[in-house]
């Protein structure tokens, strides 16, 4: 929309005018369920006076401006967005006024009714730029300031922000006032309002540095899944391990979090106020994996109050600043702190996977990424900007030295204390303190874009001992960047049926081709890993005999970390046509039930499903589809009753399921005709049965209404939306696409169910008027739809499973020639990218077949 995607030009420009002294903001909730009501009192000084700049303010129905108390006419002064102000004094005073609407798209200040018993919650959401939309803002990082907020609601409402909650004043009709104390300095992206009739618990952690209130709050017909003692024990292990590691005391006095419903993403790091998509209190049974991730993002957010709240990214280029460094925080603290301590096997088996996807997509970008625009901004919170950046920051801690790596942090935090960075001033804090040059190293790992590739070459004499041996790096043709890499290598062989690591050599690779003179005169190994430990980032790849030990033996192997990199160099071979589908399908029906990283059984699960959907032969897929169905549905059946194994791979029969066997199968553990020993019918898992009876027509309209009637949560309403998308008629797919794509006043959380299950089929007859229709609304959707809904239909519903190479030449053709905005444009190439990759593999899979 004009006047929203603020460049980083004009930010630059204002900042080097302005300082925000303070933000003064009342809020009124009582005026209607539509608006609120916003008055924002800003004071600002400005190094020029007689200049001119802006304000921002999305979506206002102003009534008053003033600026050093002279009212300006709205109509004069408010556009696009914008509020232009003239005639700046040395010390200024701006006063606005201004109704503004509710959100039902997670952006600025959404509203939820609860189905269950309509109760009524509000929460904010305002990275990147929304905060603009709740009051008047100078909407870029580093123009901190303090807030004081005033916020009147329904007399009983629970309301919390940044500051500590005070007690209320009772006003009249019903109403209350709460008066915020005056916040610690902060960008405007990490102020926060929530406020409904949510549930409260309260504890506390008492450390080296005092003591600090603790919240948690969530949904009052949720409260029977708020299992609060997890929480909070994760919460205060990661508070003594962050303020020693950091040397740097907690800096927003209190601590709440917030489960709120309809969350567009995991979690927000509000200074002070975290909130966190509900689903995070499952009211369903679910695996250890989960509860490790649901860990580490409570984690991830505890970090930012010093990555990202304390210290702030002067412009968003630096995202990585706050991004990669939770993540390698939060896996980090979680292996050191807490009960989860193989936190970074499941990093290697999931995130991880994310980042090389990522990073081999036509989008690719630095860490340090050239933002140069919001609308840049909004498109990278990817593999990344998270998972990538957090890679390259656990191999720094290995070069430099995690004593080091930490001293340099401690230094940093002390040194730039609620102020704002560009990604040189920590390069320079960890060059101090540990003797190193970081220049060429963060040029390579931080400036640059791609994954490089890593691969062993050798010979061996007839005795199969190696009489040379190199690691080969190559580099992506568009990327041309050879990276300096500390690896392990591990030589593993089988014994007494296991198989085992007999040997390790830990090296730096440099360049093309680099020399392991350690391994000459050692025996060629049954399996040979490049990265053993998981210290670089890197593609690696598996020599024949290797990949045949794995195929035979993956099972075998006892290291669940060289598992995890076994796995994604497979899962990586099979994307880049070097290992056929078939394969790969067959890989993890060897090797899944015996995982034990619950993370990787999952993902393993789903990358094999895309294998056998998308990235097999057509010509051989509905056999593959048939070995995969009785492959999982064997395994599901003999798992332990109970377990998470079992869990796991009931789940993944849902959506393997396509004979009749199966199905049947399905159907009776859904209807009760059937059972199985140890497992748990609850709400999600009936929906996902429920799902897989769809998907098959086995079930329809009438059975979705009967479960949406027995489950009515917002959970139920959304699942029986994602139900109906799927049901494999030419209305039902058309409903969906009316509800998801067309309309706007369809709830966030629901639009994204109906996106993420649009596309399942198996008919490409069904989905084929699709491509057309989904090109046709990339066009323009950004500008009519905004961000979040765009995001959602341009990322979810493109027709990945439809990849034919008609398909692509129609994507191809449109790429060449379209008016789209440059974010909906992104989408579009990324879809088409993993389209021409399917192809691909499609091809491989057929001739190896």
């Amino acid at each position: 929309m004009p006047g929203t995607n603020l460049t980083r030009d004009e930010a630059a420009e204002r900042a080097r005018l302005l300082d925000a002294t303070s933000y003064v903001v009342d809020l009124d909730l009582t005026v209607s369920d539509k608006v609120f009501a916003s008055t924002t009192t800003l004071r600002f000084t400005c190094r020029e006076p007689g200049a001119e700049t802006f304000a921002d303010l999305v979506d206002g129905d102003v009534r008053r401006i003033s600026l050093n108390g002279r009212d300006l006419d709205p109509l004069e002064v408010y556009a696009d967005h914008r509020i232009a102000l003239t005639g700046l004094a040395d010390d200024n005073e701006l006063v606005v006024e201004a109704l503004l609407p509710y959100s039902h798209t997670g952006e600025g200040l959404h509203r939820f009714v609860d189905p269950v018993d309509d109760r009524v919650y509000t929460y904010t959401q305002f990275e990147v730029p929304d905060a603009r939309r709740v009051y008047t803002t100078f909407e870029q990082p580093d123009l901190k300031s303090v807030f004081t907020f005033t916020v009147t609601a329904p007399e009983g409402w629970t309301v919390i922000s940044n500051a500590a909650t005070p007690e209320p004043e009772t006003l009249d009709e019903g109403r209350a006032r709460w008066s915020f104390g005056t916040t610690e300095r902060m960008s405007t992206y990490i102020t926060a309002i929530v406020a409904g009739e949510y549930h409260a618990v309260h504890h506390s952690y008492d450390g080296p540095h005092g003591t600090i209130p603790l919240g948690h709050f969530c949904r009052q017909s949720v409260v029977a899944h708020l299992d609060v003692e997890e929480l909070v024990e994760v919460t205060k292990q990661g508070f003594a391990f962050f303020e020693d590691a950091f040397g740097y005391p907690y800096p927003f006095g209190k601590y709440d979090q917030a489960y709120v419903p309809e969350y567009n993403m995991g979690a927000m790091e509000n200074a002070g106020c975290v909130t966190l998509r509900d689903e995070y209190l499952p009211r369903s049974r679910q695996t250890h994996a989960f509860y490790e991730q649901r860990a580490n993002t409570v984690l991830h957010e505890m970090a930012h109050m010093w990555f990202g709240d304390l210290v702030t990214m002067k412009w968003w280029d630096d995202l990585w600043l706050n991004e990669s460094f939770a993540e390698w925080a939060a896996h980090h603290s979680s292996v050191k702190a807490t009960k989860y301590t193989e936190a970074w096997t499941g990093f290697t088996n999931a995130r991880k996977n994310w980042a090389y996807r990522q990073d081999q997509l036509p989008s690719t970008h630095p860490v340090v990424a050239d933002n140069v625009d919001l609308e840049a901004v909004e498109v990278n919170f990817d593999g990344i900007t998270y998972a990538k950046g957090a890679s390259i920051l656990k191999q720094l801690v290995a070069y430099v030295g995690e004593e080091e790596f930490l001293s340099g942090l401690r230094d940093y935090f002390a040194k730039h204390a609620f102020g704002n960075t560009e990604y040189g001033d920590l390069v320079t804090a960890l060059e101090a303190v540990s003797g190193r040059d970081l220049a060429a190293w963060s040029k390579a790992w931080l400036q640059t874009s791609g994954v490089n590739t890593l691969r062993p070459s050798f010979d061996v004499d007839e005795a199969g001992t190696f009489t040379s041996f190199a690691v080969e790096q190559s580099h992506h043709p568009d990327f041309a960047t050879l990276r300096p890499h500390r690896i392990g290598i591990g030589l593993y062989e089988v014994d007494g049926g296991r198989l085992v690591r007999t040997h390790h050599v830990e090296t730096d690779v440099d360049g093309a081709s680099t020399e392991i003179p350690e391994l000459v005169g050692r025996s060629q190994p049954a399996l040979l890993l490049l990265n053993d430990g998981d210290l670089s980032y890197a593609k690696i790849r598996l020599d024949d005999r290797s990949l045949a030990t794995l195929v035979a033996s993956i099972d075998t192997l006892d290291d669940s970390l060289a598992r995890a990199l076994c796995w994604g160099a497979a899962w990586d071979m099979t994307r880049d046509a070097e290992l056929s589908a078939t394969a790969f399908a067959s890989l993890v029906l060897q090797g899944v039930a015996t995982e034990s990283d619950l993370t990787a059984v999952s993902a393993l699960l789903r990358y094999a499903q895309t294998a056998v959907d998308v990235y097999s032969a057509p010509e051989h897929r509905e056999a593959l589809r048939a070995r995969w169905d009785a492959g999982v549905r064997e395994l599901a059946l003999a798992a332990e009753p109970g377990s998470d194994h079992q869990l796991a791979l009931v789940r993944a029969l849902t959506a393997a399921a396509h004979a009749d066997e199966t199905l049947d199968l399905l159907v009776g553990w859904y209807d009760g005709s059937q059972s199985l020993e140890g497992l748990s019918l609850d709400p999600d898992l009936r929906w996902l049965l429920l799902y897989a009876a769809v998907r098959r027509g086995r079930a329809g309209e009438e059975e979705i209404a009967a479960e949406q009637e027995r489950d009515g949560t917002i959970s139920g309403r959304e699942r029986a939306a994602s139900a109906r998308a799927l049901i494999p008629t030419p209305e039902a797919k058309e409903a969906a696409w009316q509800t998801a794509v067309e309309r706007d006043n369809t709830p966030n959380e629901t639009q994204r169910q109906i996106a993420v299950h649009f596309q399942e089929s198996g008919d490409d007859a069904l989905l084929a008027p699709y491509v057309d229709r989904y090109l046709e609304a990339a066009e323009t959707i950004w500008e009519s739809k905004g961000v979040q809904r765009s995001r959602v239909v341009l990322q979810w519903m493109f027709p990945r499973t439809h990849a034919t190479q008609a398909v692509l030449d129609r994507v191809d053709a449109w790429l060449a020639d379209n008016p789209a905005n440059p974010g909906a444009v992104r989408f579009v190439r990324e879809g088409a990218d993993d389209v021409r990759r399917a192809l691909a593999a499609q091809a491989f899979d057929a001739a190896v077949n």
